[in-house]
């Protein structure tokens, strides 16, 4: 459903998310250690974060990745899936097919119609504090 980039994007979002409630930043290293990616492949992907204003890069000895405390609260998973995957999850067509609409539907257009807008919601409802929350408390994890 998500690309690559943006499972682990998520990922790290959430970890940076639970350590900057904490008042503390996180290295690159720690980052992909903690959420299983290839250090590069991570730093490319925080990179794109940072870009879109989600995360916070802090270079130097004391550096590392942190989120403000008040944005935790108001960054959306829809936000985060648009930084790193724009908006194609709202408008590809459910098997794949390069040009799928209306018009000229694939098999599942109009079932995937209603799963496409329930995730939409979803992921517009969804808080990043609601993410960390869990975590904390051993209810969820970032791997297995």
């Amino acid at each position: 459903m998500f690309s690559k980039a943006c499972e682990y994007g998520i990922r790290a979002t959430i970890y940076i998310a639970l350590h900057s409630l904490e008042g503390n930043r996180v290295s690159l290293k720690e980052i992909a250690e903690e959420i299983d990616s290839p250090s590069a492949f991570t730093a490319k992907i925080l990179y794109q974060l940072a870009k879109n204003n989600i995360v916070d890069s802090v270079k130097g000895a004391y550096g590392g990745f942190q989120i403000e405390k008040n944005q935790i609260h108001s960054i959306k998973l829809s936000q985060l899936v648009f930084a790193l995957d724009g908006d194609r999850i709202y408008t590809g067509c459910g098997l794949g097919l390069s040009r799928c609409n209306a018009e000229k539907p694939c098999p599942v257009h109009h079932k995937f119609i209603q799963i496409r807008n329930d995730l939409k919601q979803m992921l517009d409802e969804t808080t990043l504090y609601e993410m960390t929350t869990g975590l904390d408390v051993g209810l969820t994890f970032l791997k297995r």
